[in-house]
């Protein structure tokens, strides 16, 4: 558990167009699906987790919250904010349905930096991953401005919020194998992670 209160948030409204429609949260990776192994790793971290955008008939029994997007059509944005108003405690930690790979020492740490800031966010070489990120519940009224203005764009709206980065050096102590932040978006991610998932890890 956390020192301080937290909640966590799965994303899994997607439409996963590249994977041909398919519920991402579903796809097998190793002996459990991708949402069965971010519930398994959550609840050792909280008793606080909330699933926004799900099917509720494919989501596990355990008594985990599923709530419906506050905005729908308003994308990955629209998914946040609900996150963050759904939330009962003034931090979240927010991840995305298609991350099998995540770690809870690398969350333990995003959520340690994420205490006095809107934001603590992963920066790999591939850029910020705000849909794997700390956030401040304050920050939702600033993201509801950017939905109302037309702008969904989830980088971008970070922009005037204070933002902690846990840049490439931090995460690489988390991070052996760079498989970490891996997003499967598309049919070679989704291989990748198979495989991934059926490698035995290196002996001492």
């Amino acid at each position: 558990m956390t020192p301080d209160p937290i909640s966590a948030a799965i994303l899994a409204g997607g439409r996963a167009r590249r994977l041909g429609g398919v519920d991402k949260s579903a796809l097998a990776v190793g002996a459990g699906s991708i949402l069965e192994r971010q519930l398994s790793l959550l609840r050792d971290l909280t008793p606080h987790i909330l699933i926004v955008g799900a099917d509720r008939s494919r989501v596990p029994a355990g008594g985990v919250r599923v709530v419906a997007d506050r905005l729908p059509g308003a994308g990955p944005l629209g998914g946040l904010y609900t996150a963050l108003m759904e939330a009962p405690t003034e931090q979240v930690l927010v991840i995305a349905c298609d991350m099998p790979f995540l770690t809870a020492p690398f969350l333990m740490r995003l959520a340690a930096r994420g205490v006095d800031v809107d934001v603590a966010v992963p920066r790999s070489a591939a850029g910020r991953h705000p849909l794997c990120a700390s956030y401040a519940r304050r920050a939702a009224g600033h993201l509801k401005a950017r939905i109302d203005g037309g702008d969904l764009r989830v980088r971008e709206a970070l922009e005037g919020l204070d933002v902690r980065e846990l840049g490439p050096d931090e995460l690489a102590g988390f991070d052996p194998d760079g498989l970490l932040l891996l997003n499967v978006n598309t049919p070679d991610d989704y291989a990748k992670a198979r495989t991934a998932a059926l490698t035995p890890p290196p002996t001492a």
